[in-house]
């Protein structure tokens, strides 16, 4: 058995989920291939398959676009949810206030397990919460979403097409978008949109490939990975195929 030690990175990961609290987390070096709740489930109606995860959010999608969204008793939840959490699906999404994920698939508190970036894009914290979602919490399914006439992948088409910088933060986050965008650069329509699409698209690639977590859930038929766009006009979510 090799002796090597995990990347630096790997190191950092496992030491930031590790103080989440020792009571909800059974490290060994490594999560096990084999994916358990860390306590009993207190929403049993979010106990589904990555396929039945998927048809419940779209289902409440279709609700939220049609202004027929369920009432929540949410002080009931509270009450719940004290002990622990079972969320039916993580969203990795965009910051930008006019998506809010709990609201576009019509769910509750406990629901969702939502990770938000301006871009919806992978960084290493983010990757560590959605790891934690699926290994500790038994996420059944991540949803990449991003949204029309986003303010991020805007920056990276500005970056690329007219070498245009930002001030602080910003450029590093424009810079992120690069390879997104220089792949539509060419490509028929709009090209925000094309860079928008293509984000998504990339962000799933890189989490179904960067994370073995993620990759030992996917093989064992206990996760799935899909991308959407938010329709800023309608509600609606668009699943990219």
């Amino acid at each position: 058995m090799s002796n090597r030690q995990p990347p630096i990175n790997a190191r950092r990961r496992f030491l930031r989920l590790a103080t989440v609290g020792a009571g909800a987390l059974m490290f060994a070096g490594a999560l096990p291939a084999t994916l358990a709740h860390a306590a009993p489930a207190p929403k049993t109606a979010n106990d589904l398959s990555p396929q039945q995860a998927l048809a419940r959010l779209m289902a409440g999608n279709g609700r939220y676009v049609e202004g027929v969204t369920k009432r929540h008793d949410f002080m009931s939840e509270r009450v719940i949810l004290e002990g622990g959490q079972n969320p039916f699906a993580a969203v990795l999404g965009c910051a930008d206030s006019r998506i809010a994920p709990e609201y576009a698939f019509d769910t509750g508190r406990g629901d969702l397990f939502a990770v938000r970036v301006a871009g919806n894009f992978v960084t290493d914290d983010g990757l560590a919460s959605l790891e934690y979602a699926v290994a500790v919490l038994g996420t059944p399914l991540i949803m990449v979403l991003g949204h029309d006439s986003c303010g991020a992948l805007a920056a990276g088409v500005k970056a690329v097409k007219d070498n245009a910088t930002f001030p602080g933060k910003i450029q590093g986050l424009a810079e992120a978008f690069k390879p997104s965008v220089r792949k539509v650069l060419k490509a028929p329509g709009d090209l925000l949109a094309n860079a928008i699409a293509q984000n998504v698209s990339d962000t799933v690639a890189r989490l179904k490939t960067e994370s073995t977590l993620l990759a030992d859930a996917l093989a064992a038929g206990k996760l799935q990975i899909v991308g959407g766009i938010y329709k800023l006009h309608s509600g609606q979510v668009e699943l990219l195929g």
